[in-house]
């Protein structure tokens, strides 16, 4: 492999954690998305995934130097990589094309992702797009948001309509508010009953409820992977926003995760400064840039 790197795949979710579990669990934060997902994959299978591989690369001193996957449900099916030095990105991008995979894009931490993609582009043809901008975040000292009515509680399976309905509208609004033509509109058509279903038998799917018990609000998250905990989606319909719902759900849900030892994340889309504004009043701080990158 060019550089001296070598990159090995699997489609095995088991045998990848295996090799780089060790390595994920060393900087759980910035490797949030990979751990979660390939232990879903290990633990309930693709499903209908029409990629499905990890991706492991070492460099000359066969130590890991750069992790990736491609998992993503939703068109371009874009190939997703933690931080990796360039000429591993390079190389990673040969393997792939290597593979005779047809790559549409990349999303991940930054500089990685840019770099892969762009050799990409190099090698077959094309022009980089930056699509969205994310940033994580891990929450530093947790602080109180204003008081207001109501409460959090768990998601009943009753309600799994309105969640779903509300995750949608999640993505969509996400986009409007970004001033966005439909970003994410990939994503949502992707999410259907059985993610709510999943994240219901998880027990990571809360709203916040006023005095009458009705829902006024939906935080999500994602189970942990490695003791690290990723809050979201987090949706206030139109008509309930401006009354403090969401801070205060989700600094419920991070001292309920906290509570039981989790560290706690999240991203925010760069293109939205009032989310960027909340998380950060309530003591998230951030730790690393991410980007969703397509080739036109």
């Amino acid at each position: 492999m060019g550089g001296g790197y070598d990159v090995w795949f699997t489609e095995d979710a088991a045998e990848f954690l295996a090799r780089a579990g060790e390595h994920l669990a060393a900087d759980p934060v910035t490797g949030t998305v990979v751990s979660t997902i390939s232990h879903r994959v290990r633990d309930h299978g693709r499903g209908e995934l029409p990629h499905c591989w990890f991706a492991v690369v070492t460099g000359p001193d066969a130590t890991i130097t750069g992790i990736a996957m491609r998992t993503a449900p939703f068109a371009p099916y874009p190939v997703y990589l933690l931080a990796m030095p360039d000429d591993a990105a390079v190389a990673l991008a040969d393997a792939v094309r290597a593979r005779g995979e047809d790559v549409g894009g990349a999303t991940g931490l930054r500089p990685a992702a840019d770099r892969f993609l762009a050799a990409i582009a190099a090698a077959g043809g094309g022009r980089v797009e930056q699509h969205l901008h994310h940033r994580l975040f891990e929450l530093g000292t947790l602080v109180d948001p204003r008081p207001v009515p109501g409460r959090l509680r768990a998601v009943h399976p009753g309600e799994a309509d309105l969640a779903l309905a509300w995750i949608h509208r999640f993505f969509a609004d996400a986009d409007e508010q970004a001033g966005r033509a439909a970003g994410h509109l990939a994503e949502a058509s992707a999410f259907g009953p059985e993610e709510v279903a999943r994240k219901l038998a998880e027990g990571v799917l809360w709203f916040w409820v006023d005095a009458d018990d009705r829902p006024v609000h939906l935080t999500g998250a994602n189970p942990p992977s490695y003791g690290v905990v990723r809050i979201g989606p987090v949706y206030t319909p139109a008509e309930e926003r401006g009354r403090g719902w969401a801070g205060a759900a989700v600094a419920e849900v991070a001292r309920l995760l906290r509570a039981h030892g989790h560290r706690v994340t999240l991203f925010t889309d760069q293109a939205n400064p009032t989310s960027n504004a909340l998380y950060q009043a309530l003591g998230f701080r951030a730790v690393a840039d991410t980007v969703q990158l397509v080739l036109r």
